[in-house]
């Protein structure tokens, strides 16, 4: 039994690190031109005849496509509506549309700050400013991620279950998908051993990112991570009152509908593409992304993979560029390109609430 379930402050350690004199970070910029080169070149070798690619371009359904345009809108909404969920849990106010702006927001963030933990660092500060409460922004930042990354494990399985049952699948890969779920379920459910060993926990996470921030050469505060810790046991024990319903049904929904603006882009091309070869092109590249965070946006992993994935189960290759392309142009770039819009709206709405109170 833990009777507190929080980590005692005076048992913290000074582990700060000096912090390098600060840099211009063109490195984040390089690695998107690398990735982004990466992403053409796995898909150009894909399009055996770019006069068929023209012409499937030409002869798309754009009513469909315009379907697949409010998907994806019904699926960062969803996500906004899983912030909502999370922050009412706390009596606090956020509403669900304000929570899609931060969520596209923390978009364009993992873009440039590196894949779903920063999209998760991202949209903690966000909440935490518009609630001044860290509990509140920390489950938010935590919550979600976990959701949605359970959702496309469970899509990933019924893939790779689906590519078994056809032959599609080596030992080889079979094992490699196994390791790359443990590792993803490792690295989005660790968190909750804190409700168990508390202590333990604080010590090895504190140790994990000490570590890592001496090899990037960052500043490190302990105090951080004992606050996140007690947070995430505060806030799950609130959800242990039944209150996840509703921030999982947004989770939930964001990856459906993604999954449905996909399935719309095959239908525009004028091809029925088989739920099974859905479910294996969308989750297991998804999965694949997830553990290659280093890719900002999945940006290379999911294209690549999504496209020997669809080529290999036979959709042939003109078709599968142009549904990939046209899927995460409305999913990932579109999104991203408004999220930078998006993210300047909140600092500059910050910065008016911020004058309104000064001034009152």
């Amino acid at each position: 039994m833990i009777k507190t379930g929080l980590i005692p402050r005076n048992r913290m350690e000074n582990l700060e690190v000096q912090s390098p004199p600060n840099k211009k970070k063109f490195w984040q910029y390089l690695i998107i031109l690398v990735v982004l080169g990466l992403a053409v070149n796995l898909l150009l070798p894909q399009i055996s005849d770019l006069t068929r690619s023209w012409e499937v371009l030409r002869t798309m359904t754009w009513w469909a496509v315009g379907l697949a345009f409010v998907a994806e809108i019904l699926s960062y909404y969803s996500y906004g509506y899983c912030l909502h969920a999370i922050v009412n849990l706390h009596e606090k106010k956020l509403s669900a549309p304000r929570g899609t702006l931060i969520v596209m927001a923390a978009t364009s963030v993992g873009l440039v700050a590196g894949g779903w933990f920063a999209v998760a660092g991202s949209i903690f500060g966000s909440v935490r400013r518009e609630t001044n409460d860290s509990t509140t922004a920390t489950m938010a930042g935590i919550l979600p991620s976990m959701l949605l990354n359970l959702s496309i494990e469970v899509i990933a399985i019924l893939g790779i279950v689906y590519l078994a049952v056809i032959g599609k699948l080596t030992n080889s890969q079979l094992i490699q998908y196994i390791i790359f779920l443990i590792l993803l379920t490792i690295s989005t459910f660790g968190y909750l051993l804190a409700l168990v060993l508390p202590k333990q926990t604080y010590r090895v996470v504190n140790s994990v990112l000490w570590r890592w921030n001496r090899i990037r050469k960052k500043p490190y505060n302990p105090q951080k991570t004992h606050d996140m810790i007690n947070n995430v046991i505060l806030s799950w024990k609130e959800l242990a009152r039944g209150n996840w319903k509703k921030p999982f049904l947004g989770a939930f929904s964001y990856i459906l509908f993604d999954m449905l603006a996909m399935f719309l882009i095959f239908q525009a091309i004028g091809y029925n593409i088989h739920p099974g070869v859905l479910f294996a092109s969308y989750g297991i590249p998804f999965l694949l992304s997830k553990i290659a965070f280093i890719f900002p946006g999945g940006i290379g992993v999911i294209e690549a993979s999504m496209a020997a994935i669809q080529t290999s189960l036979g959709v042939p290759n003109e078709i599968s560029v142009v549904a990939i392309l046209g899927y995460r142009l409305l999913s990932f770039w579109i999104p991203t390109l408004l999220g930078f819009v998006a993210m300047g709206y909140l600092s500059r709405n910050k910065n008016a609430l911020k004058q309104t109170a000064v001034q009152k």
